[in-house]
């Protein structure tokens, strides 16, 4: 028996070595520019360990130092409105949740956020909101009109979910030049689970591809660690990431909120967030890729540590003081302290102690006309 089980443990062990191998080689090859098989990016995830993710992150940083320098982008956060016609199952300002405290920012309100933050230095100004039907295409055409109007060197970053080709062109001609759409799991069967029938990924897609069409700055991006999701569903993601070829990506880890469907479900691994998202520097190499405020909210410095992985945008709250608790799509969420954009200048010495410079101007893709 004891001859049994060393021979047992002489093939785990080396199986161990044989997929942390496996695992390295495949990092290697994504820095190399190079396509994964399935097989290989099933050895990249499942040979994730503290050695492997430290080489990740250890790749993906210098891959975008070369290309951005070490200087992190600051946008500037407008969470605008958390009515939402979706029943998203993992969202806390779902329609069906009834303990959240609704709110819409007007007109004035919004371009009072963009006056304070321009006065900061921003240059960049992302409006937020969930499905909003009161915010037809004529208030939002108006509202970001208004804002380049008054700050014409200034970028406008939109995120307002799934709305028709011609919403999205308007909003284009109005002045909107990205936009960002989480496609949240490139898997079919794991995003039902996560939303009501009424939503489908093929829809998501094609928003996404008409986004790129239109010529937004586009962002996709997923959570991770939701409910039901599998290593199989990670390699869709990053299959379907290396097909759309996204300007941005936006990956933070899943955490439940108290009045949803998942609220006793396990919140997603800040480690396999920080790894993904080495590993999405790495297949593409010059999106502008945000240190989540779900991060900064899963980990304590879980900013800095999106940084030192690769990440390359931050994005401090500009929405008043008065509605950023209510805008809660999980639990805790982070909204005061350097999450805040009046903290700006902390937010700079937290960087800086990391070796890293926040800078406010537009920080558009490389190689994109603004």
């Amino acid at each position: 028996m004891q001859e049994l089980r060393t021979k047992q443990e002489q093939e785990n062990d080396s199986r161990k070595e044989a997929l942390r191998r496996d695992c390295l080689s495949g990092i290697e090859a994504l820095a190399q520019g190079k396509t994964l098989s399935r097989q290989a990016w099933q050895a990249v995830f499942e040979g994730r360990t503290e050695e492997t993710a430290a080489y990740a992150a250890k790749l993906a940083a210098a891959r975008r130092d070369e290309i951005f320098g070490r200087r992190v982008y600051i946008r500037g956060l407008i969470e605008f409105t958390n009515y939402c016609r979706n029943d998203c199952l993992y969202c806390g300002i779902r329609r069906s949740n009834q303990a959240a405290e609704r709110y819409r920012l007007t007109p004035e309100e919004i371009l009072g956020c963009c006056k304070e933050g321009y006065r900061l230095g921003f240059r960049t100004f992302v409006l937020q909101g969930g499905e909003d039907g009161y915010f037809t295409d004529e208030r939002l055409c108006a509202m970001v009109r208004a804002i380049k109007e008054q700050w014409p060197d200034c970028a406008v970053t939109l995120s307002v979910g799934e709305r028709s080709r011609d919403s999205y062109a308007a909003l284009r001609a109005a002045g909107a030049d990205r936009y960002l759409l989480r496609h949240e799991t490139a898997n079919e069967a794991h995003y039902q689970r996560l939303h009501p029938p009424e939503l489908r990924l093929s829809h998501r897609k094609e928003c996404l591809e008409t986004l790129k069409e239109l010529g937004y700055q586009t962002g996709a991006g997923m959570m991770i660690g939701s409910p039901g999701q599998t290593v199989e569903c990670l390699i869709d993601d990053m299959e379907f990431l290396r097909e759309l070829q996204p300007e941005m990506v936006g990956i933070g880890p899943f955490i439940p909120h108290r009045d949803t469907p998942f609220r006793q479900e396990p919140a997603g691994s800040t480690a396999l967030t920080l790894y993904t998202l080495s590993l999405v520097r790495l297949m593409l190499p010059k999106a502008l890729i945000p240190a989540t405020t779900a991060l900064g909210t899963a980990a304590e410095k879980g900013r800095q540590l999106g940084i030192l992985a690769g990440a390359n945008v931050v994005m401090p709250n500009l929405s008043p003081a008065s509605v950023r608790e209510k805008y809660q799509l999980y639990d805790n969420k982070r909204c005061s302290g350097t999450e805040a954009a009046e903290h700006l200048e902390e937010l700079r010495q937290e960087l800086s102690a990391i070796g890293y410079e926040a800078v406010v101007d537009r920080g558009d893709y490389p190689g994109m006309e603004p």
